[in-house]
């Protein structure tokens, strides 16, 4: 893991010139996406209130948008290629200079009142250790939302005004594309790097073992929009094996039920399978299919992990 920063903002600027306010550091994880990585430039400048820190971790040089696309605070990690060896780089960077640590993915587009939604969250509700906030679209189960799409309709959510931080349900688990934590509440906890790649489901691993030490929760403190860009995302085989295996993994580690592992299984077997000879454009169902029955026989045979995917072909 390597580290580079950029000249850094006055502090002022960077918390938006309020007095008090929790320290709140935003990270974004990614490889292969240096467009969507350009864009937050703007998501950051139009924000309310300035983050603290703002985080890329990514794998090389060229997951980087142009030098002119990035903020000028911005820092920039260099690590190995897996999500949860990404953030936990970040973890590790920002654990002791952070109250607040915001995981969003590249193709999440966020509201302007984001990051001051989390600040007055997170200030009222004492007992909440980590949210989501709500989604006013996401298209990681259609062909994906074109980015003006995603802009729009974040645009017309903010003309609403600041939202109320109102707690809408807890929740089990956390979605990746935007989940927000306590620092203190993390502790020595870290995303599990037996999952690797994509790491499907480590966020909700990582998100359970959290919340053993205060709630986990939707609020309408924060919104925005995940496109569910498409490209350079798992290959279909690898993914279908991580279908089967990871639900597994997790549910011995003791961060998934047996009951919600079995569901989860089961539908994405059942529907690879009923839409393997008409599948949708932007879904390998064949190759998912594939990557399920070589978790499956993994499974009978005992020799099931998380990180055999690394020795499957693409």
């Amino acid at each position: 893991m390597s580290f580079d920063s950029s000249p850094k903002a006055d502090s002022e600027s960077r918390v938006g010139g309020r007095m008090g306010a929790s320290r709140i550091a935003v990270v974004v994880a990614s490889t292969g996406r240096p467009e969507e990585l350009g864009r937050w430039r703007d998501h950051i400048l139009r924000q309310t209130l300035q983050p603290s820190r703002f985080v890329f971790a990514v794998v090389k040089p060229s997951d980087l948008p142009p030098a002119e696309s990035l903020l000028p605070f911005a820092e920039i990690l260099y690590c190995s290629p897996g999500l949860p060896v990404q953030r936990n780089a970040a973890l590790e960077l920002l654990l002791g200079s952070a109250d607040i640590i915001a995981f969003f993915d590249d193709d999440y587009v966020p509201s302007a009142y984001c990051i001051e939604g989390i600040e007055h969250f997170f200030r009222q509700h004492p007992a909440v250790v980590a949210v989501n906030g709500l989604l006013l679209a996401d298209g990681i189960n259609s062909a994906g939302i074109p980015y003006e799409e995603a802009i729009s309709l974040v645009d017309a959510n903010d003309r609403n005004g600041m939202p109320e931080a109102k707690v809408v349900c807890s929740l089990d688990g956390l979605y990746g594309c935007n989940m927000v934590y306590r620092s203190a509440a993390i502790g020595a906890e870290r995303f599990d790097e037996n999952l690797p790649l994509y790491a499907w489901q480590e966020d909700i691993d990582f998100a359970a073992r959290v919340g053993r030490r205060g709630s986990l929760a939707l609020t309408t403190a924060f919104a925005g929009v995940h496109q569910g860009v498409k490209a350079a995302r798992l290959a279909g085989v690898r993914l279908g094996y991580s279908q089967i295996v990871n639900p597994v993994y997790l549910m011995k580690k003791g961060t998934l039920s047996i009951r919600a592992g079995i569901r989860l299984i089961a539908r994405n077997l059942l529907m690879n399978h009923a839409r393997a000879f008409k599948p949708e454009p932007w879904i390998d169902r064949r190759g998912r299919c594939k990557g399920n029955w070589i978790g499956i026989l993994d499974l009978v045979i005992g020799r099931d992990h998380p990180k055999n995917i690394l020795s499957i072909r693409q």
